[in-house]
């Protein structure tokens, strides 16, 4: 099979398609023959040399949809439509970034909704990550004020269309100020530049503070993120677009206001209820996913380069024919 192998730390022009033995099934995994699979920023780091749990060589990707191959010793069917992220996948074992992948079947899920490959990959871990943020650690109800903070990444995006058909107000941010008139054409109420003056531009918009806040740039922002949640309201951190992962001079009983409640979401362990429950929301909502750009598998180098070059609105997809 053709797959793209990550020997050591290394640039987006280095990464190559080799023919590599398909993996042999064995009780407890299945077989998948990966049909798309949608581009992380983890993996940026990966390839970077920012992981390192990861043991290399390794096949990266830590999400792929498709089709059952071999189901082994489980339940699943040749030909089944399914869905895999996380889980170790791409990190602990080989992962996407291939024709095939081995995968225990107990981080298999099976999905029935009918759409093309590109248009699914786009979903697992992007939306996966936005709704599980919003519905079950923010509790968002209709009426809420939201603020995303890195409105224009692409689980920030998707936390938009989610947010809106929840019936929330939602405040996006950018740092980028040639995307502000972007963000405001896929539906936030309200984009803000973030630099100094963000603090003043949204306490005009909501001057007691936001109900729920959903943190996605990180450990630089976070301390100003909490102090703009009203009281009782939710601040939920589920991604750190940067490098840096600890924050220094944090003081909980300063930095976190009184009445606030700061909670954080990981996509590590996948609720399948939850996943197929954002399967159905799509489906309901009429939802379609922001596509940044297709590539094909021999293509993976120019995905990287658009993933390191923070211009993609939208999830960068690999498909394979």
């Amino acid at each position: 099979m053709r797959a793209v192998i990550l020997d050591k730390p290394c640039g987006p022009q280095d990464l190559v398609v080799r023919e590599v033995p398909i993996p042999d099934v064995k009780p407890g995994w299945v077989r998948v023959k990966i049909k798309a699979f949608g581009i992380n920023r983890s993996e940026m780091f990966t390839r970077q040399g920012h992981s390192p749990s990861v043991k290399l060589p390794r096949i990266i990707g830590i999400e792929c949809v498709g089709e059952i191959e071999d189901p082994s010793d489980s339940t699943f069917k040749k030909g089944q439509r399914v869905v895999s992220l996380m889980g170790g996948l791409g990190r602990e074992f080989d992962g996407s970034y291939a024709e095939y992948a081995l995968i225990p079947w107990t981080q298999v899920y099976p999905i029935h909704h009918e759409m093309d490959w590109a248009e699914f990959a786009a979903i697992p871990e992007m939306f996966y990550t936005a709704y599980a943020s919003l519905f079950d650690c923010l509790r968002l109800i209709e009426g809420e004020t939201l603020l995303i903070r890195g409105g224009t990444s692409s689980v920030g995006l998707a936390a938009l269309q989610l947010a809106k058909s929840a019936g929330a107000t939602v405040i996006s941010t950018t740092r980028d100020r040639n995307k502000l008139d972007d963000v405001k054409q896929a539906g936030a109420d309200y984009v803000l530049l973030d630099d100094e003056r963000l603090t003043e531009q949204l306490l005009a918009i909501a001057p007691k503070g936001v109900n729920k806040v959903l943190e996605l740039v990180g450990t630089v922002t976070l301390k100003q993120s909490l102090s703009l949640v009203s009281e009782y309201g939710i601040l939920c951190m589920s991604g750190i677009l940067g490098s840096q992962w600890q924050i220094n001079n944090f003081e909980p009983l300063v930095d976190i206001p009184t009445g606030v409640y700061f909670t954080a979401f990981t996509s590590e362990f996948v609720k399948e209820n939850l996943l197929i429950d954002l399967f159905n929301y799509i489906k309901k909502n009429k939802i379609k996913p922001p596509i940044a750009k297709v590539f094909t598998l021999d293509q993976i180098h120019e995905a990287h380069l658009l993933m390191e070059s923070n211009s993609a609105n939208g999830k960068i997809v690999v498909v394979n024919p």
